[in-house]
């Protein structure tokens, strides 16, 4: 039981603590009190620390913690998402039509890396932020947006309006996604990262990349990145007026994202890495304060906020009938995020740390594995009966993704 129910259920009279039970008041020593939950009928003996944790919650102090940790975390969301969004991938565009990569190719890489840049800022600062303690905050953002890309970002696409899917296209990014958490799943195995093994993980994305040009699909495979914010269209539910106040801010500090493309992929990239520090230390703060593991954090707040502009991108592409390029865009992502997002941070900590392994947690290894396994099979059955994905089938996934938050909260 968390700390953070404790006050539920327990009174306090000056040195005896009185615990209510069906109207009865039960007296209890300090030194070992008898905790007497409503909703369960058990009982247990707490310490006089659980009760100092407690009272430090609901205290000004412990609610001044909560309310500033989420007003960080609210900020710092916006400011990521309007900076990756109106400059980060504004600048990669023009990189493609530089190089002149085809359409899928440019969508794996540079779209990819657009729109998969803040789950790879936290993961990097999380492995950088009080000495790697907290890599499971980057971690856990990394898997709990690749369920929500899967559940909610096509869920939600085929509520709007009926996907048609290109099979083959689709056939091929599933069963490298199945791929790419089979690599994963053995890189975490032993609970240890080499340097080898991260450098598979981005090998395997270099073959991925590969895999796209040999097997394109009937259709070229585009990620849908994000509109930048406009006088039409606001950002992560905020108005249109404030996204053009703070486009104008920041403009000048870029530069322009077609003549000076260089400066602001160097900008946006440092911009992205330490609002990605912020992110993860409030993270951290708040999951202290309500006392929950961090990783809690990474998995529901995080990852659906920093999936949250391409949820809006996607749905905005099926309005306009591209829904196979939503589907295309929610696997291209994860695929993104767990073979760069993963590999890239950790190849670089040991580099630079000239460590021999990066020690990660892998209690909940084949949890995570089963659920991102289950989640795109799911979506496969869907896809593959009479390639589209309905409405009922949407509704199905949305439901799927709140059981899913529902039990890590209740198990956590």
């Amino acid at each position: 039981m968390q700390s953070a129910s404790i006050l539920h259920g327990t009174y306090f009279c000056h040195k005896t603590i009185l615990c209510p039970i069906k109207n009865k008041l039960f007296a209890c020593h300090q030194a070992s009190i008898v905790l007497f939950p409503f909703t369960y009928g058990l009982y247990r003996v707490i310490t006089i620390n659980d009760i100092k944790d407690a009272t430090h919650l609901y205290g000004f102090k412990g609610k001044m913690t909560v309310l500033t940790s989420l007003s960080m975390l609210a900020v710092a969301l916006y400011l990521l998402a309007l900076i990756t969004n109106s400059f980060f991938v504004e600048c990669l565009d023009t990189f493609s039509n530089k190089l002149k990569l085809s359409p899928s190719v440019a969508g794996a890489t540079l779209m990819a890396a657009g729109s998969s840049m803040p789950e790879l800022a936290i993961a990097m600062a999380a492995l950088f932020t009080h000495g790697g303690r907290h890599s499971d905050v980057g971690i856990g953002t990394i898997v709990g947006s690749a369920v929500f890309n899967i559940l909610v970002i096509t869920g939600a696409c085929a509520v709007i309006k009926t996907a048609y899917i290109t099979l083959a296209a689709i056939v091929r990014d599933i069963l490298f996604y199945l791929v790419s958490i089979g690599i994963m799943f053995y890189t975490f195995i032993d609970g240890r990262v080499e340097l080898a093994e991260s450098a598979a993980l981005l090998a395997a994305y270099i073959v991925y990349i590969f895999v796209l040009r040999a097997f394109p699909g009937d259709k070229p495979k585009l990620q849908v990145k994000a509109d930048p914010p406009d006088e039409k269209q606001g950002t992560l539910f905020v108005p249109a007026r404030l996204n053009r106040i703070m486009t104008h801010i920041i403009a000048p500090i870029m530069g322009d994202t077609r003549k000076n493309y260089i400066r602001v992929f160097l900008i946006s990239i440092a911009a992205i890495m330490f609002i990605g520090k912020i992110l993860v230390d409030n993270a951290v703060i708040l999951a202290n304060a309500i006392g929950i593991p961090p990783v809690i954090i990474g998995l529901t707040i995080l990852a659906a906020s920093t999936s949250a502009p391409d949820l809006f991108s996607s749905m905005a592409a099926v309005k306009r009938g591209q829904g196979d390029m939503a589907v295309a865009n929610a696997v291209g992502s994860n695929i993104f995020d767990i073979l760069v997002g993963l590999g890239l941070p950790w190849l670089i900590s040991l580099l630079v740390t000239k460590k021999t392994a990066i020690t990660v947690k892998s209690e909940s290894l084949i949890e995570s594995v089963l659920i991102l396994v289950g989640t795109v099979v799911l979506l496969f059955i869907f896809l593959a009966k009479n390639r589209k994905l309905g409405r009922k089938a949407g509704i199905f996934l949305l439901l799927i993704y709140a059981g899913y938050i529902a039990w890590i909260i209740a198990t956590r």
